[in-house]
């Protein structure tokens, strides 16, 4: 049931003076789309939904079949408090995509996390995430000059990029997002602020919109936010390390008191999932050429396919179980970069932890030592595998994949696959400034 109806929404409009409510969905790439209503046509947007030509939306319908229906999720209604107040007080509600009959649009980024949810839940789960999103400061959205030379957990005298991250952690709280962590990153001008672990429909939400208030605040500063995956050669990129968990009720199937390292049986099968299926599921989680500048052995990405224990190398990480801790039991899945679609991205994280589950996939044991530091040999006698190098290999892994077809939907799947391609095939035909510099001055 909701929590918020339209009699509440429409009683917060009057008392708030609002003016205008802006209606949020995204293309299948996770760019948010955007458009305005005013409080006028609010009732009518409540009951019915508004109409708005999908052909020009990536990933959406052709031509042909262009009409419609954004239909707002009272749930998700919150007021934009970056925005004037005086005589325009502005609020956001999120959307699910419908076809002009009514029914669900298979192209929907939410329908296909929802979806992937209905099937956790009939096997009896709930599931939750916390995604760590890193990103830089920058001067501009010309060059990568950096606010700050600071490090990992650095606290810098007068340092502006503090007084943003502040400022955009009282902002998310605004707007009911908890924030858990804020603190400087490993790479120069690189922060990470940690959403509290919630359901992933509503994370996903929160998702998107923590990267716009981000983008927000740096504007209203006149500084340039970037969740680009790796701005800066050599230097760490920017990840977005998901904590995932299932619940029984109010019990996490994760945990088992008796077991080792306290993972259940789930637990282990859901670990297991995510490894075999890691590869194909990479181009939904890295979705862009600069994600695999990131994905390289030396900068803490994962690039290996592993789990441990605290290990921070590995692709699957538990973190250490504390005594009276049961609930907060769960993975750290560290490929995923903060550029994804996270609709998409935790739709097909759960759909290969699933499949471990109802598979009932074996765990081999954890890798504890450093893999950067094993010759390919050593790796290879353990039976470590890599993530694919690239973004042309990514996308040969995932259009052999049922399960990223399965859990995306075929119009989705192929869409997806046709835009990457495209993405590609532009990349690898520029000429890049490094192949002038060495190539120009010796051939």
């Amino acid at each position: 049931m909701a929590q918020k109806d339209k009699a509440y929404i429409l009683e917060t409009v009057k008392k708030h003076d609002v003016k205008f409510i802006r209606l949020w969905f995204t293309d299948i790439l996770g760019y948010l789309k955007s458009f305005a209503i005013t409080v006028e046509e609010l009732e009518g947007a409540l009951e019915e939904g508004m109409g708005f030509d999908g052909s020009s939306i990536e990933g959406f319908a052709r031509i042909d079949e262009s009409d419609m229906i954004a239909m707002p999720d009272p749930d998700t209604f919150q007021m934009l408090p970056w925005r004037p107040t005086e005589r325009s007080t502005v609020a956001r509600m999120f959307c699910d995509v419908v076809e002009p009959d009514g029914t669900p649009y298979k192209g929907d980024p939410r329908r296909i996390l929802k979806d992937t949810l209905k099937r956790a839940s009939e096997m009896g789960y709930t599931f939750y995430v916390g995604p760590e999103l890193e990103y830089f400061y920058f001067k501009d959205d010309k060059s990568t000059e950096p606010l700050d030379h600071g490090g990992y957990f650095d606290l810098i005298p007068s340092d502006v990029a503090s007084d943003l991250r502040r400022e955009t952690v009282l902002m998310l709280d605004q707007m009911g997002i908890q924030v858990e962590y804020s603190h400087h990153e490993v790479a120069p001008s690189q922060h990470e602020i940690d959403i509290r672990y919630t359901d992933a429909l509503t994370m996903a939400d929160n998702v998107m919109t923590y990267r716009l208030v981000v983008k927000e605040i740096a504007l209203m500063h006149d500084i340039y936010a970037t969740f680009m995956p790796k701005p800066i050669f050599g230097e760490n990129g920017s990840g977005m390390h998901t904590h995932q968990s299932l619940f029984k009720g109010d019990s996490n199937a994760f945990f088992d008191a008796s077991a080792k390292y306290h993972l259940s049986d789930v637990a282990k099968m859901y670990i297991a999932g995510l490894l075999r299926h890691a590869p194909e599921i990479t181009l939904v989680t890295n979705q862009c050429v600069n994600s695999y500048k990131r994905l390289v052995p030396g900068y803490e990405a994962p690039v290996y396919i592993s789990w441990a224990v605290r290990n921070r190398s590995d692709l699957v990480r538990v973190p250490m179980y504390k005594p009276g801790k049961e609930k907060a039991t769960r993975i750290e899945y560290r490929s995923p970069d903060p550029v994804c679609n996270p609709y998409l991205a935790f739709a097909v994280m759960l759909a290969a932890g699933l499949e471990g589950i109802e598979k009932g996939y074996e765990l081999r044991e954890p890798v504890e030592e450093n893999i950067y530091e094993m010759s390919a040999e050593e790796r290879k006698e353990r039976g470590i595998e890599t993530l694919p190098d690239n973004l042309h290999e990514a996308i040969l892994l995932a259009e052999k994949s049922e399960l990223v077809k399965k859990t995306l939907g075929e119009h989705t799947f192929e869409k997806l696959i046709e835009n990457k391609k495209i993405e590609w095939d532009k990349y690898r035909t520029q000429i890049t400034n490094y192949e002038i510099e060495e190539y120009l001055p010796i051939l």
